[in-house]
């Protein structure tokens, strides 16, 4: 009988439709489909009888990919038809982690940008959006869709194979060849992506020896509990059809109760949104579905005539991005209420579920173990004071998870880069339904939790900018990783010698300095690289803030950073330093007189000078440009310094009272940055001092509370002179 092909569309229940019928017409000795070769000895685990979704992950050192398999996936049909008929069933591509798949994270990804060209041909032949609309047009909204192999061969006509897929195809061929003469007088069904069908049954002649399967010397695969929701995360490119939840309902039920579940549940969704959707806007959503479904030829409503019924009859108003769906991409930030919904519903919120006999990497058990061992099983809020050694080692498992990405452990407080040594931390725990997905993928990093956190780290540094580095250092000593600690701080230290980016090196100083200071905590105390970064950021940020010149521009926060740890630096880590203290004293003050330099640079060497020792002329202040952005600078440095002197605030008090009311409108961006480094409390201090300049009473706390957002204030005051300039114009004042 030979081999009989079915090129599919993955994810496609039109496909898989065909599939079936195809596989009970023809009773074969073999099916024959794309998947992991080295997975077939493993294939009854995808029968134990798992709720779908569900992936086959595979991982190899760094290379990572998914299988996804939902109800309507045809390869998941092939197996259940197979299995039902009596036949043996074969995955025949190459491993997931095989160098064929060097580029590729699903290993069911059409390959559409390679045929763009024919693609778009046939969508303005057909007057359509985009290749979906396309497949839906040609055979989801036919109940016996015809010409799948015409349409395959039509793009596969006008693709080359890259080197990728060639390869692929001749190791498929092979198996092919195999079970064809291992068949004898009986069919062969094989079920392949439609990209590869045409180029396979050209290739039918050629050795009929059963082919190896490579092995690999690192990695596993192992079946992981997948969702709707992450299905339609590939947007269509990689997964190869959009809107899994739409589709679940075309297989279960037909593509015209599917229309119907689509306006229903869309309808359903806004009013829980308290969205008005009325009985007369589905009656005209089905109608126009209806009336759309025969304009455009289909015998039952399409996606897109269901959408595009919704549309006419939920939205009155011109929207402001048009429909996903026309352009195969996603929903932008400010979309219509009835877009976003729309698009949820097709989604769907399915998950999947294993069975509990399906096989697990050790990691999930040595998690599950660790879990349990410490108290962490459970859900709700857990404090950790660090100083002892039994939270400190719950600390690290519940950060080592973190590092991981595993949800459902979540911290709300704790040690941060660059700030105070704090002493406690507050998490919490909730279950979540992708915690063993999650868990089972970063069992590609390590088989016990301490091993995956650090592969994890070491593959983050690896790829770090500068400014990433000292946020992987500071975790891995959250971890309690030391492994990679020694070569990342290296790096930083490289790194922050060569850099002319202030604000990565502002970030990375403070973050250093954070381990510094925790180091009763952590154990990094006096680390001699600790202190070589130290000592090489400090001197590097100095030498770049006295070469910084340029004309009034807005506050940078991040060069305030710089400058802010550099003052930390010289305050907490001073016995790093080659410099002394003179010498930072000294390029602060010439940097706070240099009229070249910004006025937020200006203002924080002033800070900078003043928070180490010297004591800065209060009245020279009168005469500063900018007023707002020096401020900025000065209090992101010498908050503390600010607070104590009721002078300056005198000063301070009596130049924001004399600007004109144009001019406080123009500084009060600069003046609300500059006043955020205070906290409320010191801001009631500054009112209070403000008050007793003034010989006023008052209660300070009322002073610093507005009713309504500052800037809807100005706002307010900046259209008040409008409206006060024209009654003058006018005559009318």
């Amino acid at each position: 009988m030979g081999a009989v092909f079915v090129g599919v569309r993955h994810h496609s229940p039109a496909c898989a439709r065909l599939v079936a019928a195809t596989i009970e017409e023809q009773q074969p000795a073999y099916v024959l489909i794309e998947g992991p070769a080295d997975f077939n000895e493993r294939i009854d685990e995808l029968l134990l009888g798992h709720e779908l979704p569900i992936a086959l992950f595979s991982y190899s050192d760094e290379h990572a990919s998914w299988a996804p398999f939902c109800d309507y996936s045809p390869e998941w049909v092939a197996i259940a038809e197979a299995r039902r008929c009596g036949a043996e069933v074969r995955f025949i591509d190459l491993p997931a982690w095989h160098r064929a798949f060097h580029d590729v994270s699903n290993r069911y990804a059409d390959a559409e940008l390679r045929y763009a060209e024919v693609v778009e041909r046939l969508c303005r032949e057909f007057a359509v959006d985009n290749v979906d609309v396309l497949w839906d047009h040609l055979f989801e909204s036919e109940p016996d869709p015809r010409g799948l192999a015409e349409y395959f061969d039509l793009l596969r006509g006008t693709a080359t194979a890259d080197e990728g897929d060639s390869a692929r195809e001749e190791y498929m061929a092979s198996w092919v060849r195999a079970a064809v003469h291992d068949a004898g007088e009986r069919p062969v069904v094989v079920v392949t992506g439609g990209f590869h069908t045409p180029a396979l049954r050209g290739m039918l002649d050629g050795g009929t020896e059963w082919p190896e399967v490579p092995e690999r010397e690192r990695g596993a695969s192992y079946l992981v509990p997948y969702s709707h929701a992450r299905l339609d995360a590939f947007t269509g490119y990689q997964s190869g059809m959009p809107s899994p939840g739409y589709y679940q309902q075309v297989w279960e039920q037909g593509a015209q109760r599917a229309a119907d579940w689509l306006v229903e549940s869309v309808a359903t969704r806004l009013r829980r949104r308290q969205q008005p959707v009325s009985t007369a806007d589905l009656i005209a959503a089905r109608t126009q579905a209806g009336a759309l479904a025969r304009l455009r030829g289909h015998e039952q409503p399409a996606r897109t005539d269901v959408l595009d019924g919704l549309t006419s009859a939920l939205i009155s108003e011109d929207l402001t991005q048009p429909p996903p769906w026309t352009r195969r991409g996603t929903l932008q930030p400010g979309a219509h209420p009835a877009l976003v919904e729309m698009i949820g519903a097709l989604r769907g919120d399915q998950v999947g579920r294993l069975h509990p006999d399906t096989p697990a990497p050790p990691l999930v058990n040595a998690v599950q173990e660790l879990l349990r061992t410490h108290g962490l099983d459970h859900e709700g809020k857990v404090a950790l004071d660090l100083t002892d050694p039994k939270a400190l080692e719950r600390s690290r498992v519940l950060h080592r998870l973190r590092v991981l990405r595993i949800p459902g452990f979540d911290r709300t407080s704790g040690p941060d880069q660059g700030a105070p040594p704090q002493l406690d931390e507050q998490w919490v725990l909730r279950p979540v339904d992708g915690r063993l997905a999650a868990l089972i993928e970063a069992a590609e990093h390590g088989a016990t939790l301490t091993e995956a956190a650090g592969v994890a780290l070491e593959r983050r540094a690896r790829h770090a900018q500068l400014q990433e580095l000292a946020g992987v250092l500071f975790d891995a000593v959250l971890c309690g990783v030391s492994s990679l600690s020694g070569r990342v701080k290296e790096a930083l230290d490289a790194g922050v010698r060569e850099t002319g980016d202030l604000a990565a090196l502002g970030h990375v100083l403070s973050g250093v300095l954070g381990l510094w200071r925790h180091d009763r905590l952590f154990g990094t105390a006096k680390d001699p690289l600790l202190g070589a970064v130290i000592d090489s950021g400090t001197t590097r940020v100095l030498w770049l803030v006295e070469g910084l010149h340029g004309g009034p521009a807005p506050a940078d926060p991040d060069r305030l950073r710089a400058v802010a740890a550099t003052r930390d630096a010289v305050l907490h880590a001073k016995s790093a330093l080659s410099l002394e203290v003179e010498d930072v004293t000294g390029v602060a003050t010439r940097v706070s007189e240099d009229v070249q330099a910004p006025p937020d640079l200006r203002g924080a060497a002033l800070g900078l000078a003043w928070a180490l020792g010297a004591q800065p002329d209060v009245r020279k202040v009168r005469n500063v440009a900018a007023l707002g952005d020096w401020l900025a600078g000065l209090f992101a440095v010498a908050r503390e310094e600010v607070l104590a002197s009721t002078e300056l605030v005198g000063v301070l008090d009596e130049l924001v009272s004399a600007m004109t009311e144009e001019e406080f409108l123009v500084a009060l961006p600069a003046l609300r940055l500059a006043f955020g480094y205070f906290p409320p409390r010191e801001r009631e201090t500054i009112a209070a001092t403000v008050l007793t300049h003034r010989g006023a009473g008052g209660d300070a706390r009322g002073v610093t509370r507005l009713d309504a957002e500052p800037m809807v204030v100005a706002e307010a005051l900046a259209v008040e002179r409008r409206v006060d300039a024209l009654l003058v114009k006018g005559g009318l004042a």
